[in-house]
């Protein structure tokens, strides 16, 4: 059960703005063959598409803070990440997965309004996808 818990707090953290690694605690707990495979994947995903919920709520209630010294993002910033999500659409959700551009994403999408049902759609096949690739790779390896 510690491992489980583990691996959905890093999945989780890892979605979040804050720097975390979840691919490297999946592929130590896969690698140790104590767990099933699909219930990791199932707990890797959770966690991460919640930490990018979080990230969608940031961006939707914490925009009236924009004009703190606190806030995360300067003016141009924020232009910027809702300019490209202007440009692309919830379709670039698909991409929150990808390391560094991702959080943002996810952030984007609550600044723009985007509707939480097509968020968590689109969240959950990029993020899930990306750890049954990274699984299958891994199991595949050994």
């Amino acid at each position: 059960m510690i491992a489980y818990i583990g691996l959905f707090l890093s999945a989780l953290i890892a979605a979040t703005i804050l720097p975390m690694q979840s691919e490297a605690v999946l592929v130590g707990l896969l690698l140790g063959e104590a767990h099933p495979a699909m219930i990791l994947l199932v707990v890797a995903t959770v966690g991460n598409v919640l930490g990018a919920v979080i990230n969608w709520c940031l961006g939707r209630y914490l925009l009236r803070f924009r004009d703190r010294r606190w806030f995360p993002c300067t003016e141009a910033q924020l232009a910027r990440a809702q300019s490209w999500y202007r440009r692309y659409g919830r379709w670039s959700l698909l991409g929150s997965w990808l390391p560094i551009v991702g959080d943002p994403l996810t952030v984007a999408a609550g600044l723009m309004r985007e509707p939480l049902g097509p968020f968590l759609v689109l969240v959950t096949i990029a993020k899930g996808t990306r750890y049954l690739v990274l699984a299958v790779l891994t199991l595949a390896w050994v």
